[in-house]
């Protein structure tokens, strides 16, 4: 084949890889992407999307099935409700397929080169990608690294057979009648509430004390009691050992110190995702490291001139849409443009029942800083909107600094509160104080009306509580 010269190459197609490549393209830069499978990386086809799809299929049927046991307080009644996972699968498959030829279009529409192999670095400028046809050379002035991660496999209990990560789970025709889930982070408890909705009976295992240890305990309780409330038994501070001998059984150890036999026809390992910092020739580049991770500056520089690294390979927080924001300014930076990258207002969201959100320092983050700091804090069982969506379960916290109202941080666990992340996040990136947030008029009823009130509450004068 004949070697290809570009001012920019992509390597990877996932949400930063993409996004990178699209911006540049917008701005003119000569962009080349390369991706083994379909655009969009692990976010838009076996991890975000599919599975927020399998919670919304998991949430109807889990409210059909309610209806169907006399409606409880609501007075809907239905005919027995049936789930056809195969065919759930299938429609979640349309909504991945024209995510994916969206994002090929627009990649396309950009005047992106999209090329479809596997890279391998070959020096600091130069990368081989091996495609169906055989081997491209490339030369590039300027080079991203946007190969994402991938999910974390234990020793003693490697995927294979009933053992499988989110991406089996997201995949099955069928919903098992028992399903153990190691680890209680995010992708845990997503996918272990969503098939308890569908009907199996579900075991959670996680090593720490609590559900999603890296949130504070207020924001995870009203998530604990959902978990109880459907059935879900829930193990922590217990270490998972090994399969049994026949590899049916899983083995783990309780807190109490004892050994309990858990059989499960399928076994969800959730225990977080490592780097893909293999596989593309980083042996052939000099990369300073942090940790498991590619060391980046400000601008997502590496420790090599003209190569950028973005997005899960860089370290945490591993989100899609902080990969989105890096891949964007990166191709700024290299259509010439200065920017500099700041991630102190990246939300963080958990898809859980209720979900949680989180944008900016915690309370406790915050005095570990030095800061003395104000917290209001909101119910939902005192908002209008959410006691008509028969959800009053959670609350919204802002917390700002004491001198001068300065918002730090903004938290919340709710229903559907996901879709107010937006609100916080603008809230910190504008450096809103209390009395921006509380002098704005919030539409009434509605559940953002927990936020004003939450500012108010931390001016000292709440109008609803």
């Amino acid at each position: 084949m004949k070697d290809i010269s570009c001012k920019l190459l992509v390597i990877g197609a996932g949400p930063g890889g993409y996004v990178c490549a699209i911006r540049a393209g917008q701005m003119g830069v000569d962009t080349v992407i390369v991706e083994a499978r379909k655009p969009g990386g692990t976010c838009l086809t076996i991890g975000c999307i599919p599975s927020k799809a399998l919670i919304h299929a998991s949430d109807e049927f889990d409210a059909a099935r309610h209806m169907a046991s006399g409606g409880g307080h609501l007075g809907i009644s239905v005919a027995d409700p049936k789930i056809d996972l195969a065919r759930t699968v299938e429609w979640k498959d349309r909504i991945v397929g024209r995510l994916t030829t969206g994002v090929s279009g627009l990649l396309k529409k950009a005047g992106v080169k999209i090329l479809q192999g596997r890279a391998r670095f070959r020096d600091g400028r130069t990368v081989i990608v091996a495609t169906e046809t055989g081997d491209q050379l490339i030369h590039a002035e300027n080079i991203v690294i946007a190969t994402g991660s991938e999910p974390v496999e234990l020793p003693r209990v490697p995927f294979g057979g009933k053992v499988i990560s989110s991406t089996e789970a997201l995949s099955l025709s069928s919903v098992p009648e028992t399903l153990a889930v190691v680890g209680a982070g995010y992708i845990g408890l997503e996918l272990g509430t969503a098939f308890a909705k569908l009907g199996s009976k579900v075991t959670i295992i996680e090593a720490a004390e609590r559900i999603l240890p890296l949130y504070d305990a207020d924001l995870t309780k009203p998530v604990a009691k959902r978990i109880a409330e459907l059935g879900i038994e829930l193990l922590t501070g217990a270490k998972v050992d090994s399969l049994d001998a026949k590899g049916e059984q899983l083995l783990v150890t309780a807190n109490d110190g004892e050994t309990r036999t858990i059989l499960a026809d399928r076994i969800l390992v959730t225990v977080g995702r490592r780097p893909v910092t293999e596989g593309w020739g980083r042996e052939e580049l000099v990369l300073d490291m942090d940790g498991r991770f590619i060391r980046i500056d400000d601008q997502c520089r590496t420790s090599m001139r003209g190569i950028y690294a973005i997005g899960d390979v860089t370290g945490e927080p591993m989100l899609a849409h902080r990969a989105m924001a890096q891949g964007e300014m990166v191709a700024e930076i290299i259509g010439g443009e200065k920017r500099s990258w700041d991630k102190r207002g990246i939300p963080a969201v958990c898809f859980t029942d209720p979900e949680v959100v989180s944008v900016g320092m915690s309370p406790d983050e915050a005095r570990r800083a030095g800061l003395d700091i104000k917290i209001g804090q909101f119910p939902f069982s005192a908002n209008g909107r959410a006691m008509t969506m028969d959800a009053e379960a959670g609350f919204v916290r802002v917390a700002a600094r004491a001198d001068n109202h300065l918002v730090v941080g903004i938290q919340a666990v709710g229903s559907g509160i996901s879709e107010m992340a937006a609100a916080f996040g603008l809230a910190i990136e504008m450096g809103a104080r209390l009395e921006d947030i509380a002098g704005t008029i919030h539409a009434h009823p509605t559940q953002g009306e927990g936020f004003q009130e939450a500012a108010l509450k931390g001016l000292g004068h709440a109008l609803h509580i």
